[in-house]
């Protein structure tokens, strides 16, 4: 649990430093990756939560 926690904390602040790149800098490319990393880390905890429910109803 502590290892996701940190995993997702290090991701979403990841995404956040990319948009600070792109609002600094005004390349489209760090959007692109500040989106793409929200993206998956958003993914990962639905897929996180899944398995918790899963685990629950088992």
């Amino acid at each position: 649990m502590l290892i996701f926690r940190w995993l997702a904390s290090l991701l979403l602040l990841g995404s956040a430093l990319c948009f600070v790149f792109y609002l600094g800098t005004g390349q489209a490319r760090y959007k692109r990756w500040g989106l793409l990393v929200l993206k998956w880390t958003v993914v990962a905890a639905l897929a996180f939560f899944a398995v918790l429910i899963f685990g629950r109803i088992v």
